[in-house]
């Protein structure tokens, strides 16, 4: 690499040598992430990994692929960051448990309009922790700079994940039934998700990020939003491993409870939620009065505070609060499933 310079591609506005930079910087956080199973190191061509299939019957992959949106612009309004990698490892990894599988790997892909590479180092700091945190390893990914295409300060964020998990443990629903327990998984706050809708209620173009919120309890608006999606990899792996017979499982995302909710239900049945069994963090309440925003348009757009929903037996739901507890969520019985065919009720 030290021979590998092309002045004609730096003239065009794409710097290799930068790319190199950047390569060196993140080495070490990636390595960081390694669990059993990485092959090899940062640098190649394919990411390798071996999984561990000892005491599977039928592995099952399951993958995941998502990106940040647009709660990039207050990341790039505020120059932070090193926290948005985690709300890109989180929208793939929690996608991932929901099935019951645990994330074995992450690939991420950075577009730029100019290669930074402490900028680089910075996102990638955040997807390296967001590894740690699902305890799963960072084995490649992608920096393309795009001149001309993207202003030389905004970047987009993507990433891939692969999780596995045998095919008799799968989590599809199908042991679903009426007089289950719904168990939701307290949310950060809005995670990374009805950021349209944020950044036009808030002006964030125009607006003092920094300022101290009465409302949000002295906090600024812009720390607020850019807190990251919480990952539950972790606190469902602990329920699997004690064995929490876990029903469904769905992960509260843009289109909030009304379109996520359903799509961890069967036929003929309806998640009946009670909003009063769980907190309201104050910047939904926020959202919901700067943008004079229906009560189920906010329930159709954001987690509400709950991040994530789990239906167990009705008898091993006290066993799952205190080992989501002991694992440190913020965890509550707030429902339980009914017979119906409207997928969700909020009541």
């Amino acid at each position: 690499m030290k021979n590998s310079h092309s002045e004609s591609y730096a003239a065009a506005g794409v710097d290799v040598t930068a790319g190199y930079e950047a390569v060196q910087r993140i080495k070490p956080m990636v390595e960081s992430t390694y669990i059993p199973g990485v092959l090899g190191t940062l640098g190649g061509f394919g990411g390798m990994f071996a999984p561990d299939l000892s005491g599977m019957k039928k592995p099952v992959l399951v993958s995941g692929t998502d990106g940040v949106g647009t709660k990039l612009r207050l990341a790039m309004l505020l120059d932070k960051h090193d926290t948005i990698g985690i709300d890109c490892v989180a929208m793939c990894v929690n996608d991932i448990i929901c099935g019951g599988a645990a994330p074995l790997f992450f690939l991420d892909y950075i577009a730029c309009g100019k290669n930074d590479p402490e900028r680089i180092a910075q996102i990638v700091a955040g997807i390296a922790e967001g590894c740690r945190q699902a305890e799963c390893a960072l084995v490649g990914g992608e920096t393309a700079e795009h001149p001309g295409v993207m202003p030389d300060a905004d970047y987009d964020v993507a990433g891939f994940s692969v999780g596995i998990v045998d095919e008799e443990k799968v989590i599809d629903g199908r042991r679903l039934s009426a007089g289950d327990a719904l168990i939701g998984l307290g949310s950060t706050g809005v995670h990374s998700n009805g950021f349209s809708l944020v950044r036009k209620v808030f002006d964030v173009e125009h607006a003092d990020l920094n300022a101290p919120v009465a409302e949000l309890g002295g906090r600024s608006l812009g720390e607020t939003l850019l807190t990251p999606t919480r990952i539950y990899v972790k606190a469902v792996k602990a329920l699997l491993k004690e064995g929490v017979d876990i029903h469904a499982v769905s992960h509260i995302t843009g289109g909030g409870f009304y379109e996520n909710v359903p799509r961890m239900m069967t036929e003929g049945l309806t998640a009946r939620i009670d909003r009063k069994t769980f907190p309201r963090p104050p910047i939904f309440d926020l959202i919901q009065q700067r943008g004079n925003i229906p009560e189920r348009d906010m329930y159709n757009t954001f987690n509400m505070g709950l991040g994530m929903l789990l239906a167990v037996p009705a008898g091993e739901a006290g066993k799952a609060l205190e080992l989501l507890q002991a694992a440190g969520e913020q965890a509550y019985q707030v429902g339980e499933v009914v017979p119906g065919g409207a997928g969700v009720e909020l009541v």
